[in-house]
């Protein structure tokens, strides 16, 4: 059986019972759309193809599907570590299963803390001017939101089990912060954004609205931003086998 429906409710479960969860993955990102977003006086405002609100909408909205697959990809990593493998051999669920049922329950709650953040954008006035930017918008942000599951599944494995979800979800606040996603940048500042994790993620996910355009009046060009999500992929991945290598070792 590759996955187990019964497991995949369970996790569910398990997770929204979690208040670690809820806090970082769906709490935090509508908390600051509406601090930031909805909140202002300047969410009405236009921005591109639409308003203010949408664009801080879906920078939230993009950090909150980071935040869900990094930390929840990072427990699984650490359960695995812990010796979930050997119980798994006792029951009809297989390693592969196993793995599956971890990523949708991953991608499970990025959608959710996604649907959450437009929601509270929807009621709070978020405009765009065409209904295909936010199916758009959507899409790209789950799309690639999903290579932040490599990042926090590299996290687990590298590091300490205490302490590896925590780390996945600071240093994706860090990267955050850093990287144009909270708070408009500028001059040096925006320069060294561009090198950062979530630069090229938030910014493709804000494309539909902005087509490229900053608020400092520069343009991104889409290759750039492509370039940067390529790379950041690839340092997932070695980060994954740098820490498959290093679990081996330890046993």
């Amino acid at each position: 059986m590759l996955v187990s429906p019964t497991m995949l409710r369970i996790e569910g479960v398990r997770q929204l019972r979690n208040p670690y969860t809820l806090a970082f993955t769906l709490a935090m990102p509508v908390a600051m759309y509406l601090l930031f977003g909805a909140g202002m006086g300047y969410g009405s405002l236009s921005a591109g193809n639409g308003n203010v609100s949408f664009y801080v909408m879906t920078s939230m909205a993009a950090y909150g599907t980071a935040v869900a697959m990094s930390s929840l990809t990072s427990l699984a990593a650490t359960e695995a570590k812990q010796g979930w493998g050997r119980q798994l051999a006792m029951t009809p669920l297989t390693t592969a299963g196993y793995a599956v049922t971890k990523l949708l329950t991953a991608v499970s709650f990025a959608t959710l803390a996604l649907l959450a953040v437009f929601t509270a954008g929807i009621m709070t006035g978020a405009q765009v001017e065409d209904a295909w930017r936010w199916v758009a918008t959507a899409g790209i942000i789950l799309g690639i939101g999903l290579i932040y599951g490599l990042f926090g599944l590299g996290v687990g494995l590298f590091f300490s089990s205490d302490s590896a979800a925590a780390l996945a979800s600071i240093s994706m606040t860090f990267f955050a912060f850093f990287g144009n996603v909270f708070m408009p940048l500028d001059g040096v500042m925006l320069d060294i954004a561009r090198f950062t994790p979530l630069y090229g993620f938030v910014a493709l996910s804000r494309w539909p609205l902005t087509e490229g355009v900053l608020t400092t009046g520069q343009t991104d060009e889409l290759w750039m931003l492509f370039l940067n999500v390529a790379v950041w992929l690839a340092l997932f991945v070695l980060l994954v086998t740098m820490g498959i290598k290093r679990s081996r070792a330890r046993q």
